[in-house]
């Protein structure tokens, strides 16, 4: 690359923001930590007496594995790859996993088969209401489990002043929340109106369509969204997307 490309990531702070800042930097771009998710257990662990548990998250199953909860003999649902890969990590297996890693591709693979059991959606306290509504519509008796809720990191926001100065070539949501925390960052400082301009000059990245349609219903113009709803193919393309071209 000819010049800096400053790409602001908003994982929470913990090894997602690790892995994520280390794969920036291989990538070349120098990245601007802004954890805008803190996440606080509820101590609460998934139904016993559900025939199916549905898992949305990565944090969702360490949570519930901390908690000492097995599976057992219940279908084991997870929404994507990573929240997959985590249940293997605790020694579970993963019975049910969607072609499209959403709460309308759970639907879509559970509504078929799901009438008269009992699903337990165990999740954050900012669930897509989605899931719970489809669900019920297949004909199944659902219940929910907050498993832990998603709170603003006190003093989150220094990517909003960069981006209201211009000063960000590209940022990296990775959920719709994180969207809403940036925007709260940015109007606590007196910034959203400046914040969201400066995004018009930089390459904004979304995981995923309900993440663009949270950003475009605030103001916010999505450049990148990737194929797979992961932050590796997000950074590859919004890094690919920021960086100048130059001849040499």
């Amino acid at each position: 690359m000819s010049q800096e490309v400053r790409v602001a990531v908003f994982r929470p702070d913990d090894d997602r923001l690790t892995t994520a800042v280390e794969l920036l930097d291989s990538l070349g771009a120098t990245p601007i930590a802004d954890p805008m998710l803190e996440i606080e257990p509820t101590g609460a662990a998934p139904r016993s007496d559900a025939d199916y548990v549905v898992f949305t998250s990565k944090t969702g199953i360490e949570l519930a594995a901390e908690a000492g909860w097995q599976p057992g003999d219940v279908t084991l649902v997870s929404i994507g790859s990573g929240t997959t890969a985590a249940a293997t990590d605790a020694g579970w297996t993963v019975d049910r996993e969607p072609e499209t890693y959403s709460s309308a591709g759970l639907v879509e693979l559970l509504t078929e088969e799901v009438a008269d059991s009992h699903v337990n959606v165990a999740r954050s306290d900012h669930g897509s209401q989605v899931l719970l509504d489809g669900l019920k519509e297949a004909g199944a008796n659902v219940t929910e489990t907050v498993l832990y809720r998603l709170v603003r990191p006190a003093g989150a926001g220094e990517s909003t002043e960069l981006a209201a100065n211009g000063e960000l070539e590209a940022v990296a949501f990775t959920s719709s929340l994180t969207v809403e925390h940036f925007l709260d960052a940015a109007a606590d400082r007196g910034l959203k109106a400046a914040a969201v301009d400066g995004l018009d000059g930089a390459v904004v990245g979304a995981i995923g369509e309900p993440t663009r349609e949270t950003a475009v219903d605030h103001g916010i113009d999505v450049d990148i969204v990737p194929e797979e709803a992961t932050f590796e193919a997000l950074a590859t393309r919004v890094v690919e997307a920021a960086a100048p071209s130059y001849t040499e």
